[in-house]
């Protein structure tokens, strides 16, 4: 199994599909596996790496408080251990967060940008509502079934099938964190901003965000969008924080549209 060594740490990463490198990013407390859905079509088209980020899954759970940086840090680690040189990062959610941070920690290693379901964080962000951030804080404490359930009602849609969600359900049993990893992840997010920053990021940006979405309000789309220079925006109707899984067809067409446009070659 590949591993890439960042920062004390062993980061567990994939390839799959080919075609021009898409650099994958996962959100707070999810590994890899939670691509699942959206990973086979992506691989129809592109060369995918995507990876567990320190704390979650297959890669190792070193002491917290995290940051972003080192997050950031840990992707680019896995690049190299890729060969890749340049490579379109997409993240979602957290790791819109890391992919922000890459992109201007490694400008030249990003030919193109996706941030879905994020936001620039700190006090210029749009928080959630008191009670989805309890809920958040208190997963750490909760059995597994019920951390698992328990942010269901404020990251899907609710016209979403309960089929489909459930399909999503049993990747997110299969690598749960433990409470150590998933705080420190959180304490990550609680403490990072790139407001000020992301004006200087030039590679062309594609955000796109649920219109339902409880847990990252879309108003942080809007300004993410807003302080980055030519970027485009899409808000998906019907679609909550997990969008791949609301609306599949609708994220992953405006998606490929915007990757297509801006081929390596």
């Amino acid at each position: 199994m590949p591993y890439a060594e960042s920062n004390g740490a062993r980061i567990y990463w994939e390839e799959h599909g080919s075609g021009e490198p898409l650099l994958m990013i996962m959100g707070l407390g999810y590994s890899l596996e939670m691509w699942g859905r959206a990973l086979p079509a992506f691989a129809e088209h592109y060369r995918v790496i995507v990876f567990d980020n320190r704390g979650v899954g297959r890669s190792e759970v070193p002491p917290g408080p995290y940051s972003i940086a080192k997050m950031a840090e840990d992707a680019e680690a896995v690049m190299r251990a890729a060969g890749w040189a340049q490579a379109h990062v997409l993240g979602v959610s957290m790791g819109g967060m890391i992919a922000q941070e890459f992109a201007l920690q490694y400008p030249e290693r990003v030919h193109s940008l996706v941030l879905g379901c994020t936001a620039f964080g700190g006090p210029h962000a749009v928080s959630a509502s008191a009670a989805v951030i309890a809920i958040l804080f208190a997963r750490a404490t909760m059995d597994a079934e019920e951390a698992v359930r328990a942010m269901v009602p404020y990251i899907y849609d609710a016209a979403t099938p309960p089929g489909r969600i459930e399909e999503d359900l049993a990747l997110r049993r299969q690598t749960l964190p433990t409470a150590e990893g998933y705080m420190a992840q959180v304490m990550a997010i609680m403490s990072w901003s790139s407001y000020d920053r992301l004006p200087q990021v030039s590679a062309p940006t594609l955000v796109i965000h649920g219109a339902t979405d409880e847990l990252v309000p879309p108003e942080n789309g809007k300004r993410l969008a807003e302080r980055i220079a030519g970027a485009e925006l899409v808000i998906l109707p019907a679609a909550s924080h997990i969008y791949f899984t609301d609306q599949p067809e609708a994220s992953m067409n405006a998606t490929l549209t915007f990757l297509r446009r801006h081929a390596l070659s």
